[in-house]
Protein backbone atom coordinates (compact mmCIF):
# COMPACT_ATOMS: atom_id res chain seq x y z
CA UNK A 1 0.00 0.00 0.00
CA UNK A 2 1.64 4.40 -2.75
CA UNK A 3 2.53 4.87 -2.50
CA UNK A 4 1.67 4.27 -2.34
CA UNK A 5 0.08 1.83 0.11
CA UNK A 6 2.97 4.23 -2.01
CA UNK A 7 3.91 3.92 -5.24
CA UNK A 8 3.77 8.13 -5.19
CA UNK A 9 6.30 7.54 -2.68
CA UNK A 10 9.32 7.93 -5.52
CA UNK A 11 7.97 11.26 -6.40
CA UNK A 12 9.21 12.88 -3.21
CA UNK A 13 12.41 13.47 -5.20
CA UNK A 14 10.93 16.57 -6.12
CA UNK A 15 10.57 18.43 -2.49
CA UNK A 16 12.54 20.96 -0.79
CA UNK A 17 12.32 23.56 1.44
CA UNK A 18 13.12 26.90 0.42
CA UNK A 19 15.28 26.25 -2.00
CA UNK A 20 15.01 23.84 -5.36
CA UNK A 21 15.79 20.67 -4.03
CA UNK A 22 18.66 19.25 -5.61
CA UNK A 23 17.24 16.16 -7.79
CA UNK A 24 14.21 19.27 -9.62
CA UNK A 25 17.21 21.35 -10.01
CA UNK A 26 19.43 18.54 -11.68
CA UNK A 27 16.42 17.71 -13.73
CA UNK A 28 16.39 21.65 -14.93
CA UNK A 29 20.24 21.91 -15.30
CA UNK A 30 20.30 18.64 -17.44
CA UNK A 31 17.00 18.36 -19.86
CA UNK A 32 14.23 20.97 -18.86
CA UNK A 33 16.33 23.95 -19.45
CA UNK A 34 18.12 23.10 -22.34
CA UNK A 35 15.92 20.80 -24.29
CA UNK A 36 12.13 21.61 -22.81
CA UNK A 37 10.80 25.01 -21.73
CA UNK A 38 12.35 28.61 -23.34
CA UNK A 39 15.57 30.67 -21.42
CA UNK A 40 13.16 33.50 -20.28
CA UNK A 41 10.80 30.90 -18.68
CA UNK A 42 12.11 31.00 -14.75
CA UNK A 43 13.17 27.88 -12.64
CA UNK A 44 11.14 29.25 -9.70
CA UNK A 45 7.86 29.50 -11.23
CA UNK A 46 5.08 28.26 -10.00
CA UNK A 47 3.53 26.78 -13.74
CA UNK A 48 6.95 25.76 -14.67
CA UNK A 49 7.27 23.94 -11.33
CA UNK A 50 4.00 21.87 -11.48
CA UNK A 51 4.47 20.70 -15.12
CA UNK A 52 8.37 19.55 -13.67
CA UNK A 53 6.82 17.92 -10.82
CA UNK A 54 4.27 16.41 -13.05
CA UNK A 55 7.02 14.56 -14.95
CA UNK A 56 9.81 13.79 -12.56
CA UNK A 57 6.85 11.94 -10.24
CA UNK A 58 5.26 9.75 -12.56
CA UNK A 59 8.83 8.81 -14.44
CA UNK A 60 10.23 8.13 -10.73
CA UNK A 61 7.09 6.40 -9.65
CA UNK A 62 7.26 3.87 -12.56
CA UNK A 63 11.26 3.69 -12.31
CA UNK A 64 10.91 2.75 -8.49
CA UNK A 65 7.59 0.68 -8.85
CA UNK A 66 9.30 -1.82 -12.25
CA UNK A 67 12.87 -2.17 -10.58
CA UNK A 68 11.61 -2.89 -7.31
CA UNK A 69 8.92 -4.95 -7.82
CA UNK A 70 10.91 -7.12 -10.82
CA UNK A 71 13.12 -7.72 -8.41
CA UNK A 72 11.07 -8.68 -5.67
CA UNK A 73 8.91 -10.78 -8.44
CA UNK A 74 12.38 -12.86 -9.66
CA UNK A 75 14.47 -13.08 -6.59
CA UNK A 76 11.97 -13.47 -3.21
CA UNK A 77 8.15 -13.93 -4.27
CA UNK A 78 7.33 -17.72 -4.60
CA UNK A 79 6.44 -18.88 -8.15
CA UNK A 80 4.70 -21.38 -6.92
CA UNK A 81 1.96 -19.62 -5.11
CA UNK A 82 0.98 -19.09 -8.76
CA UNK A 83 -0.26 -22.42 -9.54
CA UNK A 84 -2.76 -21.70 -6.11
CA UNK A 85 -6.55 -21.74 -7.40
CA UNK A 86 -7.37 -18.09 -6.51
CA UNK A 87 -4.63 -16.80 -8.36
CA UNK A 88 -6.53 -15.11 -11.43
CA UNK A 89 -5.42 -15.99 -14.51
CA UNK A 90 -2.50 -13.43 -16.50
CA UNK A 91 -2.61 -11.90 -13.22
CA UNK A 92 0.84 -10.33 -13.59
CA UNK A 93 -0.08 -8.40 -16.63
CA UNK A 94 -2.92 -7.38 -14.75
CA UNK A 95 -1.70 -5.69 -12.04
CA UNK A 96 0.92 -4.35 -13.92
CA UNK A 97 -1.76 -2.35 -16.41
CA UNK A 98 -3.82 -1.59 -13.27
CA UNK A 99 -0.81 -0.29 -11.99
CA UNK A 100 0.38 2.07 -15.20
CA UNK A 101 -3.41 3.45 -15.70
CA UNK A 102 -3.87 4.28 -12.41
CA UNK A 103 -0.57 6.77 -11.54
CA UNK A 104 -0.10 9.02 -13.68
CA UNK A 105 -3.89 9.77 -11.88
CA UNK A 106 -2.62 9.39 -8.66
CA UNK A 107 0.23 11.93 -9.05
CA UNK A 108 -2.43 15.16 -9.96
CA UNK A 109 -3.24 15.47 -6.69
CA UNK A 110 0.11 14.61 -4.51
CA UNK A 111 2.25 17.35 -7.42
CA UNK A 112 -0.17 20.18 -5.50
CA UNK A 113 1.50 18.98 -1.68
CA UNK A 114 5.01 18.44 -3.91
CA UNK A 115 4.40 21.93 -5.16
CA UNK A 116 3.44 23.15 -1.86
CA UNK A 117 6.34 21.85 -0.33
CA UNK A 118 8.68 23.24 -2.94
CA UNK A 119 7.82 27.01 -1.93
CA UNK A 120 8.75 26.45 1.06
CA UNK A 121 5.53 25.59 2.97
CA UNK A 122 5.97 22.10 4.91
CA UNK A 123 8.70 22.08 7.69
CA UNK A 124 11.15 19.97 5.84
CA UNK A 125 14.47 21.09 6.52
CA UNK A 126 18.37 20.80 4.99
CA UNK A 127 21.18 20.74 7.70
CA UNK A 128 21.65 18.65 10.43
CA UNK A 129 21.91 21.59 12.85
CA UNK A 130 18.52 22.95 11.74
CA UNK A 131 17.08 20.01 14.03
CA UNK A 132 16.12 21.29 17.61
CA UNK A 133 17.87 18.20 19.17
CA UNK A 134 20.73 17.46 16.58
CA UNK A 135 21.36 14.16 15.51
CA UNK A 136 18.93 12.41 18.27
CA UNK A 137 16.23 14.73 16.57
CA UNK A 138 16.85 13.69 13.48
CA UNK A 139 16.44 9.44 14.30
CA UNK A 140 13.16 10.40 16.70
CA UNK A 141 11.75 11.82 13.59
CA UNK A 142 12.20 8.87 11.35
CA UNK A 143 10.74 6.82 14.36
CA UNK A 144 7.70 9.07 14.82
CA UNK A 145 7.32 9.10 11.05
CA UNK A 146 7.09 5.22 10.88
CA UNK A 147 4.55 5.41 13.94
CA UNK A 148 2.22 8.64 12.69
CA UNK A 149 1.87 7.21 8.78
CA UNK A 150 1.43 3.41 10.78
CA UNK A 151 -1.60 4.90 12.77
CA UNK A 152 -2.92 7.21 10.10
CA UNK A 153 -2.63 4.40 6.81
CA UNK A 154 -4.87 2.08 9.74
CA UNK A 155 -8.07 4.07 10.10
CA UNK A 156 -7.78 5.28 6.25
CA UNK A 157 -7.67 1.59 5.06
CA UNK A 158 -10.12 0.80 7.36
CA UNK A 159 -12.29 3.63 6.40
CA UNK A 160 -12.00 2.32 2.95
CA UNK A 161 -13.27 -1.29 3.96
CA UNK A 162 -16.49 0.56 4.45
CA UNK A 163 -19.35 -0.82 2.53
CA UNK A 164 -20.04 3.05 0.93
CA UNK A 165 -15.87 3.57 0.10
CA UNK A 166 -15.04 -0.39 -0.70
CA UNK A 167 -17.50 -1.21 -3.49
CA UNK A 168 -16.62 2.31 -5.70
CA UNK A 169 -12.87 2.60 -4.20
CA UNK A 170 -11.03 -0.33 -2.72
CA UNK A 171 -12.02 -3.20 -4.72
CA UNK A 172 -9.89 -3.02 -6.82
CA UNK A 173 -6.81 -3.72 -4.69
CA UNK A 174 -8.59 -7.09 -3.36
CA UNK A 175 -9.48 -8.49 -6.48
CA UNK A 176 -6.20 -10.13 -5.72
CA UNK A 177 -6.21 -12.65 -3.39
CA UNK A 178 -2.74 -14.43 -4.13
CA UNK A 179 -0.51 -11.22 -4.34
CA UNK A 180 3.10 -11.00 -6.03
CA UNK A 181 5.17 -8.00 -5.70
CA UNK A 182 3.07 -6.40 -9.23
CA UNK A 183 -0.16 -6.05 -7.14
CA UNK A 184 1.67 -3.62 -4.47
CA UNK A 185 0.53 -0.22 -6.42
CA UNK A 186 -2.39 -1.73 -8.60
CA UNK A 187 -4.52 0.49 -6.34
CA UNK A 188 -7.87 2.75 -7.98
CA UNK A 189 -6.39 6.01 -8.23
CA UNK A 190 -8.17 7.78 -5.05
CA UNK A 191 -7.51 5.02 -2.97
CA UNK A 192 -3.80 4.68 -3.89
CA UNK A 193 -3.58 8.85 -2.95
CA UNK A 194 -5.31 8.51 0.26
CA UNK A 195 -3.23 6.26 1.66
CA UNK A 196 -0.50 7.86 0.84
CA UNK A 197 -1.78 10.78 2.23
CA UNK A 198 -0.35 10.34 5.80
CA UNK A 199 3.49 10.29 4.35
CA UNK A 200 2.60 13.53 2.52
CA UNK A 201 0.73 15.01 5.43
CA UNK A 202 3.90 14.59 7.77
CA UNK A 203 6.35 17.04 6.61
CA UNK A 204 3.58 20.10 6.96
CA UNK A 205 3.33 19.03 10.86
CA UNK A 206 6.32 17.80 11.91
CA UNK A 207 10.14 18.91 10.85
CA UNK A 208 12.18 16.39 8.61
CA UNK A 209 15.01 16.46 7.18
CA UNK A 210 14.78 16.35 3.66
CA UNK A 211 17.39 13.69 2.53
CA UNK A 212 15.43 11.37 5.57
CA UNK A 213 12.56 12.21 3.93
CA UNK A 214 13.66 11.02 0.77
CA UNK A 215 14.98 7.76 2.17
CA UNK A 216 11.27 6.89 4.16
CA UNK A 217 10.00 7.17 0.66
CA UNK A 218 11.85 4.80 -1.07
CA UNK A 219 11.46 2.83 2.25
CA UNK A 220 7.82 2.87 2.36
CA UNK A 221 7.59 1.74 -1.38
CA UNK A 222 9.76 -0.99 -0.84
CA UNK A 223 7.79 -2.23 2.22
CA UNK A 224 5.13 -1.73 0.22
CA UNK A 225 6.19 -4.15 -2.71
CA UNK A 226 7.40 -7.12 0.73
CA UNK A 227 4.37 -7.39 2.06
CA UNK A 228 2.59 -8.35 -1.06
CA UNK A 229 5.36 -10.97 -2.13
CA UNK A 230 4.35 -14.05 -0.71
CA UNK A 231 7.35 -14.38 1.31
CA UNK A 232 6.45 -15.70 4.82
CA UNK A 233 10.50 -15.50 6.30
CA UNK A 234 10.07 -13.52 9.63
CA UNK A 235 12.35 -14.19 12.53
CA UNK A 236 9.68 -15.57 15.12
CA UNK A 237 10.32 -12.92 17.63
CA UNK A 238 9.18 -10.33 14.98
CA UNK A 239 5.93 -12.41 14.40
CA UNK A 240 3.62 -10.45 17.04
CA UNK A 241 5.31 -7.13 16.27
CA UNK A 242 5.68 -6.92 12.61
CA UNK A 243 2.83 -6.51 9.91
CA UNK A 244 4.77 -8.51 7.16
CA UNK A 245 3.84 -10.72 4.19
CA UNK A 246 2.11 -13.45 5.72
CA UNK A 247 -0.14 -10.63 8.07
CA UNK A 248 -0.90 -8.52 4.75
CA UNK A 249 -1.50 -12.06 2.63
CA UNK A 250 -4.43 -13.09 5.17
CA UNK A 251 -5.95 -9.03 4.48
CA UNK A 252 -6.27 -10.19 1.13
CA UNK A 253 -7.93 -13.22 1.69
CA UNK A 254 -10.26 -12.85 4.65
CA UNK A 255 -11.17 -8.59 4.35
CA UNK A 256 -11.63 -7.94 7.40
CA UNK A 257 -8.29 -8.23 9.45
CA UNK A 258 -4.49 -6.25 9.18
CA UNK A 259 -4.74 -3.21 7.96
CA UNK A 260 -1.68 -1.93 9.83
CA UNK A 261 1.12 -0.86 6.81
CA UNK A 262 4.44 -1.75 9.03
CA UNK A 263 2.84 -2.64 12.83
CA UNK A 264 0.62 -4.76 13.80
CA UNK A 265 -0.21 -2.47 17.02
CA UNK A 266 -3.32 -0.55 15.72
CA UNK A 267 -4.76 -4.01 14.28
CA UNK A 268 -4.33 -5.18 17.97
CA UNK A 269 -6.02 -1.70 19.48
CA UNK A 270 -8.70 -2.05 16.51
CA UNK A 271 -9.65 -5.31 17.23
CA UNK A 272 -8.90 -6.42 13.35
CA UNK A 273 -5.87 -8.21 14.17
CA UNK A 274 -5.42 -11.95 13.06
CA UNK A 275 -2.23 -13.89 13.41
CA UNK A 276 -1.40 -15.16 10.54
CA UNK A 277 -2.64 -18.67 9.05
CA UNK A 278 0.71 -18.85 7.07
CA UNK A 279 2.34 -19.50 10.56
CA UNK A 280 -0.21 -21.66 11.49
CA UNK A 281 0.46 -24.14 8.54
CA UNK A 282 -2.90 -23.26 7.41
CA UNK A 283 -1.56 -20.27 4.33
CA UNK A 284 -1.46 -20.58 0.74
CA UNK A 285 2.21 -22.80 0.50
CA UNK A 286 0.14 -24.97 2.93
CA UNK A 287 -2.36 -25.71 0.47
CA UNK A 288 -0.40 -26.03 -2.40
CA UNK A 289 1.87 -28.85 -0.71
CA UNK A 290 -1.54 -30.50 0.58
CA UNK A 291 -3.01 -30.82 -2.56
CA UNK A 292 -0.15 -31.86 -4.51
CA UNK A 293 0.70 -34.38 -1.99
CA UNK A 294 -2.92 -35.67 -2.67
CA UNK A 295 -2.81 -35.84 -6.17
CA UNK A 296 0.44 -37.83 -5.78
CA UNK A 297 -0.78 -40.37 -3.54
CA UNK A 298 -3.70 -40.49 -6.23
CA UNK A 299 -6.34 -38.95 -3.74
CA UNK A 300 -7.17 -35.24 -5.60
CA UNK A 301 -10.28 -33.97 -4.60
CA UNK A 302 -12.68 -32.43 -7.11
CA UNK A 303 -11.99 -28.78 -5.85
CA UNK A 304 -14.05 -28.55 -3.15
CA UNK A 305 -11.36 -28.16 -0.46
CA UNK A 306 -10.07 -24.61 -0.85
CA UNK A 307 -12.53 -23.66 1.93
CA UNK A 308 -11.55 -26.24 3.93
CA UNK A 309 -7.59 -24.92 3.72
CA UNK A 310 -9.09 -20.99 4.96
CA UNK A 311 -10.38 -23.16 8.71
CA UNK A 312 -14.05 -23.05 7.63
CA UNK A 313 -13.83 -19.25 7.19
CA UNK A 314 -15.18 -18.26 4.29
CA UNK A 315 -13.51 -15.68 1.68
CA UNK A 316 -15.09 -12.33 0.78
CA UNK A 317 -15.59 -11.51 -2.59
CA UNK A 318 -17.44 -8.04 -2.33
Amino acid sequence: MILLEGSIAFSSLCHSGVAMDLVLNAADYYFFTPYVYPSTWPEDEIIRQSLSLLVVTNLGAYVLYFFFATLSYYFVFDHSLKKHPLFLENQVYREIKHTIQSLPWMSIPTVLLFLAEVRGYSKLYDKIEDSTYGWPGVIFSMLSFLFFTDMAIYWIHRGLHHKFLYKHVHKPHHLWKITTPFASHAFHPLDGFLQSLPYHIYPFIFPLHKVVYLGLYIFVNVWTISIHDGDFRVPRFLEPIINGSAHHTDHHLYFDYNYGQYFTLWDRIGGSFKYPSAFEGKGPLAYLKTITEEKLNGHAGNGCKDEQFFNGESLKTK
